[in-house]
Formats: structure tokens, C-alpha cells, sequence
């Protein structure tokens, strides 16, 4: 099982080289194909509940068993990536001293789902499963709050592991075609850097890759920006969600709800 598994990862791997980078200027920024978002849809294609359903023989190369031994390695994969980010880290460190302050505040753009999505939740009909999926970006520090103060079972649990889910099928190839588009902002590379660290290792190298793609000249400091934010977001995002997060989302809640909200009279 390990040996097909490891085969199968070394042939994507391949074609996925093979294939390359490829950039398609757009203004100041760029669309930015990276082998690793090839990567994330032919992982996706081959898996049996999609292409395997119409070609059998995918079954007997990847099943459900190399599909669960895949999610228990994915965070032995990510290590030798951590010790990578650690080496920019080091040389860059004067610089993010430096930004110290900015780092903090940044922190509080993990809010910004509450502001943008909850509005829309409620125009799509979401009832309290939109406090559970708008709360933040609902990597596994927020999942795991949502689930003790409400129960997964529950509308905000529901609401919660939808949006986890959703990232964790689209988010590193959303996020990958976002961080080379984010330069048309007119916002500062290293601010851009910054706003790749949002608490997922997969969501923030890919998103950060396509920045120091589409920002050559600011490779290393790109990346050491994003890895220090990731780093902090894993380290505050908890204290956020329940301090600011939660607290904030129900008081928008119960204010727009009537107001956007579909059929419902219930605060």
C-alpha cells in the first residue's frame, strides 16, 4: 500500500515538473500556474470517488485505503517545507523585527470573513450555520472551538466544517491563484506576504509561491514574511476566535439577520 502510494506521488510529481511554471501577466500582477496546484487537481482527479467511479483500474492503484494513509503522511510532507521556511526566517529576521507591529495588526484581517461573508450567507438563505462558516477561514483551531461551544451535529458546527471542508478541497488552488493576482491591489508585496499567513501550511505556500513569482526581486523576504505570519496566526488565531471572533459574529448576526436574512423572524 505504502509502495503504490509513494509511486503514484513520485508520478505526479513528475508530470507536474514537467509541466512547469507557467505566468500570465495581468496588470501589475500575474496568473500563476504552479506545478503544486497541478499537483492538488490530479490528486483530486485520480482519487476513487471522482475519476475512479468511471475507470476501475484507478480504484486498484488508488483506493480509499491510500486515501486515508495519503491525509495521516500529508504532515510528515509538510515538515522538510517548515525547516525551509525556518532558513528564510533566520537571515530575514532584522526585517520582521522590524515589522513587528504590522505583524500584530495583521492579525485582525482574519476577521475580515465576518465583515465580507456573513452578509452573504444570509442573502443565500444560511440561517446559524453561516456563524459556524463565517467566524473565520475554519482551519482546525476554529473547527475544533465551533465543535466544544456548539457541537459539530449543530447549525454553526454544519456551518463550520463546510467551510473547512471547502478548503480543504479548493483552498490551496484558489489561494495559489490569488497570491499572483494580489499584486493588481496596488498593496505592498510584503503586505500581500503577510496576508499569505492565514493558519494552513498548504494555503499559505501556495499562495505566497505565486506572490514570489509574480515578485521575483522579493523572493526570500515574501516568503519569510508569509511564514512568520503563518507562524503567528497559528499561535493568536485561537485567542481571536474566541476573544473577538465568536463574539463578533453573533452581534452581526443578530443585527442583520432580520434585515438579510430569508423567511426567518429568529435573531
Amino acid at each position: 500500500m505504502h509502495l503504490k502510494l509513494h509511486l503514484t506521488v513520485l508520478i505526479i510529481v513528475i508530470i507536474c515538473e514537467l509541466i512547469g511554471i507557467h505566468k500570465f501577466p495581468i496588470g501589475p500582477g500575474s496568473f500563476v500556474l504552479l506545478p503544486m496546484l497541478y499537483a492538488v487537481v490530479i490528486g483530486i482527479l485520480i482519487t476513487p470517488d471522482v475519476l475512479g467511479k468511471t475507470i476501475p483500474v484507478l480504484k486498484q492503484i488508488i483506493s480509499m485505503k491510500e486515501c486515508k494513509l495519503a491525509t495521516s503522511l500529508l504532515g510528515i510532507s509538510l515538515l522538510p517545507l517548515g525547516v525551509k521556511y525556518g532558513t528564510l526566517v533566520g537571515p530575514n529576521m532584522p526585517k520582521i523585527i522590524q515589522a513587528g507591529p504590522a505583524f500584530i495588526l495583521q492579525e485582525l484581517g482574519n476577521l475580515g470573513t465576518i465583515c465580507l461573508a456573513l452578509p452573504i450567507a444570509l442573502l443565500l438563505g444560511l440561517k446559524r450555520e453561516a456563524v459556524g462558516g463565517t467566524v473565520s477561514v475554519c482551519r482546525e483551531v476554529t473547527l475544533g472551538i465551533v465543535s466544544e461551544y456548539y457541537g459539530i451535529n449543530s447549525p454553526e458546527g454544519r456551518g463550520v466544517l463546510g467551510t473547512y471542508l471547502t478548503g480543504t478541497l479548493v483552498g490551496t488552488i484558489f489561494f495559489g491563484l490569488l497570491g499572483g493576482l494580489s499584486p493588481i491591489t496596488g498593496l505592498h508585496p510584503y503586505a500581500l506576504a503577510m496576508a499569505c499567513g492565514i493558519g494552513s501550511a498548504s494555503m499559505m505556500t501556495a499562495s505566497s509561491s505565486s506572490l514570489a513569482t509574480a515578485v521575483p526581486e522579493m523572493k526570500d523576504t515574501i516568503l519569510a514574511y508569509a511564514a512568520t505570519s503563518n507562524l503567528l496566526t497559528g499561535v493568536t488565531g485561537m485567542y481571536m476566535v474566541l476573544i473577538i471572533g465568536l463574539p463578533g459574529v453573533n452581534f452581526l448576526y443578530r443585527k442583520l439577520e432580520p434585515i438579510l436574512g430569508r423567511n426567518s423572524n429568529q435573531a
